[in-house]
């Protein structure tokens, strides 16, 4: 990726991207998704890159916004290390392979049925928070490695959602929405490298866009607001939180993978 000479032409054609990474990153490091659908979204939608093209250029960016995202998520407290090393491994070879796929053919046609079924899983959880008032008291999750395996795979293949699938999955099973969180986005560090590696393989440089330095600066600037953020809000709300943001984004995302 060579970067264009810094005038005032790009700095202002870069701000719309800086503000696209603040938002995402904001909500990513405060919930434990998103970040990858919201700027997938835009580069496919907006820029008009290809999706293997969107979703490397969308992993360059996490590698740099998730590794702030955890050295904040660790400063407070937010990770439980048992199950990051339950989710990392297996997701790094899940996302490697998925990103081979999506480089080597059409995996897109899957995406629909993920997000209705991650719609599913939104409704579910509001129901969940309403129904019990305060929440669900905490245990720990049992079925992780295929999940991680599973998140890093469809994270790589459809351009995001190892947030949406992998917190969302936990918190069904009885985890603590704020470790989760937590050790969700620091795992995420570890399968964006290893996606990235693997688009760099098949795609070379050349797949990156120029997008992806405004992208950068603006998660970097929200990485630590999302971890106090998390560290903060009553568990109860950052349930209602994580399932109404995604069924919005599930919904959206299913009706533009539709039209």
């Amino acid at each position: 990726m060579e970067l264009p000479d810094l005038t005032i032409e790009f700095v202002q054609a870069l701000l719309p991207f800086v503000a696209v990474g603040f938002v995402a990153q904001l909500v990513d490091g405060a919930l434990g998704m998103a970040f990858g659908l919201i700027t997938n979204l835009m580069l496919v939608g907006v820029v008009g890159l290809a999706p293997a093209r969107a979703s490397a250029n969308v992993h360059l960016v996490e590698c740099f916004t998730t590794a702030a995202s955890a050295v904040s998520h660790i400063i407070y407290r937010n990770v439980d290390w048992g199950l990051l090393a339950r989710l990392a491994i297996p997701g790094m070879i899940g996302g490697a392979a998925g990103a081979y796929l999506l480089s080597n053919i059409d995996a897109t046609f899957a995406r629909p049925f993920v997000m209705v079924y991650l719609a599913g899983i939104g409704v579910y959880l509001l129901w969940r928070a309403w129904r019990l008032d305060h929440g669900p008291p905490a245990r720990p999750p049992r079925l992780v490695p295929p999940l991680g395996l599973v998140g890093g795979f469809l994270d790589a293949a459809g351009g995001g959602g190892w947030g949406p699938i992998v917190t969302s999955n936990l918190l069904i099973q009885g985890a603590s929405p704020r470790t989760t969180i937590g050790t969700v986005n620091t795992a995420e560090f570890l399968v964006t490298m290893a996606i990235s590696a693997s688009f760099v393989t098949q795609l070379g440089m050349s797949a990156f866009s120029t997008a992806v330095v405004g992208l950068i600066i603006g998660g970097l600037l929200a990485a630590p607001l999302g971890a106090i953020i998390a560290s903060r809000i009553p568990a109860f709300r950052l349930l209602v939180l994580v399932g109404f943001v995604l069924l919005a984004s599930s919904l959206y995302n299913l009706w533009h993978a539709l039209n």
